[in-house]
């Protein structure tokens, strides 16, 4: 949730971030209207209580001929003050909802516009170049044993898979590799439910414009989640935290459920584009004039566990109107895909300053001692998506995938990935 107190005094603030995002505006004005007339029906509220106070008081030192009259006065000014509190009550409603469709003030320099228009901050590694036709990630998948489809989409429908074999063994070497790595920079592991009640997912912003990407199970009323961001969101709502010697960094552990709407014919081949998928989160609590600082080390550490995996990758500015509504940034990491001849995002890291803890009451204490809303980050270290990369990077005429030298220790020292014999499956 915005700053209401920009909402009140600063509003073209986000009149502009709105305009960047590509918004309506009428989202800002309805806000506006709702909040002040919910802000009147509260004054009207307190103002009857304060009389009703007074009248209350008066009772109690009237003469017996006083009295009669005054209790009927105050029998009529408790139902003014009964009806008015239901009256601010239900402005107050229709008042968060209004501020809630606003999506999180973007931070200066973020690039305007949609999907096209991010902007490239920086690349790593040469494109690969191959003297043989090189082979996509799932085609050398099914030679390695590694990724069944087939049977995916037997037992659990379209956009499915097993990890098999090497395949498992590779995407859990690549999450232990990760969780050393955030265990080294002062992580806290966790293994998140996956499974949120709808105050958790609101919280996190995942309820609005792509809620129909959510998975929901009514008869319980609960969600999966897409990432264990919106767990870890979670993980301390309601509470006041110390952040007086530095961020609370913890790293969430979890399976992921995405529904994928809207996406259909895109990248329905192999494992780029799932319903299910493991990931390992960093998520980041910490003070509002800290969280850029912290915005640019999480990106620091996925580009670290890339570069230890070989890969070829840009770093890119994601443009307004292409970030989630938690976001004031969002910064991507796309490894190159040879067989596709383009960048596809492996990671991403956003800034959520303080919209998110802000709507999930997470604060943490000022200089002052006066409890004010927490900053959150959360980025991406590693991912089941990441095997696409992988293995097309690493490829060899013959189909097998040489494994780069930061994993081997994970995968009982194996340095090639060999391609199973024919019949073995």
């Amino acid at each position: 949730m915005i700053d209401l107190s920009v909402l009140r005094n600063n509003p073209d603030v986000i009149a502009t971030s709105q305009t960047a995002r590509g918004n309506d505006p009428q989202i800002l004005a309805d806000a506006i209207a709702a909040d002040s007339a919910w802000r009147s029906a509260q004054a009207e509220f307190e103002s009857y209580r304060a009389e009703q106070n007074q009248f209350n008081t008066r009772v109690k030192t009237a003469s017996k001929e006083e009295r009669p009259a005054l209790i009927e006065q105050v029998k009529e000014l408790a139902a003014k003050v009964k009806a008015a509190q239901a009256a601010a009550s239900e402005a107050e409603a229709v008042a968060k909802a209004a501020v809630y469709k606003i999506e999180n003030v973007i931070e200066e320099g973020v690039p305007g516009g949609g999907e096209e228009n991010f902007v490239t901050l920086r690349t790593h590694g040469e494109k690969p170049e191959f003297d043989f036709t090189p082979k996509d990630h799932l085609e050398l998948g099914e030679l390695l044993g590694a990724i069944d489809m087939q049977r995916g989409a037997k037992v659990s429908g379209a956009r499915f898979y097993f990890l098999r074999g090497v395949g498992a063994q590779l995407e859990l070497a690549i999450m232990q590799l990760a969780l050393n790595k955030a265990l080294a920079a002062g992580f806290i592991p966790l293994i998140t439910p996956t499974l949120v009640k709808p105050e958790i997912m609101q919280g996190t912003g995942f309820l609005g414009e792509h809620a129909d990407e959510v998975y929901h199970l009514p008869q319980q009323d609960l969600y999966l989640t897409g990432t264990s961001e919106v767990a870890l969101a979670g993980y301390h709502a309601d509470e006041i935290l110390d952040l007086s010697d530095g961020p609370i960094r913890y790293a969430g552990w979890s399976t992921c459920y995405r529904s994928e709407a809207g996406s259909h014919g895109k990248d329905t081949r192999g494992i780029v584009r799932v319903h299910q998928f493991n990931k390992l989160e960093m998520f980041v609590y910490t003070t509002p004039d800290q969280a850029t600082a912290e915005h640019e080390r999480l990106v620091a550490w996925q580009e670290e566990m890339l570069k230890d995996l070989g890969l070829s990758y840009r770093v890119i500015d994601v443009a307004a109107g292409d970030l989630g509504s938690s976001a004031a940034r969002k910064y991507d990491i796309e490894a190159w895909i040879p067989t596709q001849n383009t960048y596809r995002e492996l990671t991403s890291t956003s800034n959520c300053t303080g919209y998110q803890a802000r709507r999930l009451a997470t604060r943490y204490r000022t200089e002052s001692g006066k409890p004010a809303p927490a900053a959150t980050l959360n980025g991406t270290l590693a991912t089941t998506r990441w095997l696409v990369a992988l293995l097309e990077i690493h490829q060899r005429a013959d189909g097998s995938v040489a494994v780069p030298e930061a994993l081997r220790p994970y995968l009982g020292g194996q340095a090639v990935l060999q391609p199973e014999t024919a019949g073995k499956r």
